[in-house]
């Protein structure tokens, strides 16, 4: 499991800045940073798809490789968010990625 968490975690680093890095860039062309996000795209599907043949291979079920990289998802964005977007993270926020990772826990318990 560590094996595709580890694939999720680099996948979701990369699709995070293929879909948000480009709103620092307001005065580029839409169609510039479609395809450069594109490109960017690429590269994560060529760590998510493995994550998931491996997660399921390791037993994980669709369900819980779903809400595994929804959570890691989440874990990303906030960094990206905070430290590239310069947004803070305030407590409705924080609220609701608790009760977002209260349905991981859900989701994953056997």
């Amino acid at each position: 499991m560590i094996k595709t968490i580890s694939l999720l975690l680099v996948s979701n680093i990369f699709m995070t800045i293929a879909w948000y890095g480009h709103l620092k860039f307001e005065n580029t062309p839409l169609w510039k940073v479609i395809l450069v996000s594109w490109c960017i795209a690429f590269v994560e599907y060529l760590f998510m798809v493995p994550a998931n043949r491996i997660g399921r291979l390791e037993g994980m079920n669709g369900y819980q490789l779903k809400i595994t990289q929804e959570a890691i998802t989440i874990i990303v964005f906030i960094f990206f968010a905070v430290f590239y977007l310069k947004e803070p993270l305030k407590w409705n926020h924080a609220v609701g990625f608790v009760f977002l990772f209260l349905s991981v826990y859900f989701m994953v318990k056997k």
